[in-house]
């Protein structure tokens, strides 16, 4: 799998599990500590996350990171 592959499927991830859970990305971002702004290019697939990121978005969707990175 590719870095740009990998990405994509984050992002995916990310939005379905957010839109299942009915938090708009503003409201995600800061039930998980994040900057709005970051946190939608994290979405869109502009930014690769950090394994801390994901533990917070993890936390904030009551997911694990696997659920997000999708391993």
């Amino acid at each position: 799998m590719s870095d740009t592959d990998f990405l994509e499927q984050i992002s995916a991830n990310l939005l379905k599990i957010r839109k299942q859970q009915r938090y708009t990305q503003r409201e995600l971002a800061k039930l998980a500590g994040l900057n709005s702004n970051y946190y939608a290019k994290v979405e869109r697939g502009e930014g690769m996350p950090s394994i801390k990121t994901i533990h917070k978005l993890a936390k904030a969707l009551k997911v694990t990171a696997t659920d997000i990175v999708g391993f």
